[in-house]
């Protein structure tokens, strides 16, 4: 004999179905603007103008608090009416001057980790890496190539000279070519693009290190260090092909070697 199925009364489930209602668009709210911060701060916190922009979120947020206050108390319903009249004004003159620093965010939200998988490479970074490496050490011409990779390296990038140039073996031979106006320092690839030429990378502290290794050396092994960068140097006195990655140096390593070790640090990611 089956027995009949229990059910909760109506009037018991009301209260909590109400409170679902009620509080179900206050926590998406909650959500989108937590997004919204975050991906704000972290544009605030990774590009040059955030000094500028902090200081001018700040002044603008102590204003209109402040003018809330005082309309809320006072009832300045003709400031409030002013207020409201100038702000669309306001926001678009904001954009129009602040629009390279908005560019900037845009083009870093899409760069994010979050959305590479979902985009296909050219697979051809290896290849033009491969082919200029080649020619600087057949022409024992010094290079530093440093490879971004889950790290951001903003920082590094922002003390160089910004390129954001499609990433070529001719521009990468023509920045180290010597006496060129960004041969010293190194360059910094991102993807399939060369961020940045002429960066000051941080140089190795080890003490056990080799006496004789010169400062591209020291500063490929001192980024690897601090960061997941794979860094390529080619020496200018002998044209030998040295690797820095995770804190190790790789020394005199051929071209098949230096592929592998490529193939294992972006291969996957640029192929894909």
């Amino acid at each position: 004999m089956l027995r009949p199925t229990a059910t909760l009364p109506q009037d018991l489930l009301a209260p909590t179905l109400g409170a679902a209602a009620q509080w179900g668009p206050a926590l998406l709210e909650i959500a989108v603007f937590s997004a919204l911060i975050y991906v704000a701060l972290r544009f605030l916190w990774a590009t040059r103008g955030s000094v500028l922009i902090r200081g001018l979120g700040l002044l603008v947020g102590v204003l209109v608090v402040g003018f809330a206050v005082l309309i809320q108390a006072f009832e300045l319903t003709r400031l409030q009416y002013v207020i409201e009249q100038l702000a669309p004004s306001l926001v678009l003159g904001l954009v129009i001057v602040f629009q390279p620093e908005i560019r900037r965010a845009i083009v870093q939200l899409g760069d994010s980790s979050i959305f590479r998988p979902f985009f296909r490479r050219d697979g051809k970074s290896m290849t033009r890496l491969l082919r200029a490496v080649a020619s600087l050490s057949k022409d024992r011409v010094g290079a530093l190539i440093a490879i971004e990779r889950g790290a951001r390296l903003a920082e590094f990038a922002e003390i160089g000279t910004t390129l954001d140039a499609e990433l070529t073996s001719d521009l990468i031979k023509s920045i180290f070519f010597p006496n060129s106006a960004l041969h010293d320092g190194g360059v910094i690839v991102r993807d399939d693009r060369i961020v940045a030429a002429s960066c000051l990378f941080p140089l190795s502290q080890d003490p056990g290190l080799d006496k004789s290794l010169g400062t591209r050396h020291r500063a490929a092994l001192g980024l690897s260090e601090e960061t997941d960068a794979f860094v390529m140097v080619v020496s200018e006195e002998t044209g030998k092909i040295s690797t820095a990655s995770g804190g190790t140096l790789s020394f005199d390593l051929t071209l098949e070697q230096l592929e592998q070790q490529l193939d294992a640090a972006i291969g996957r990611r640029t192929a894909a």
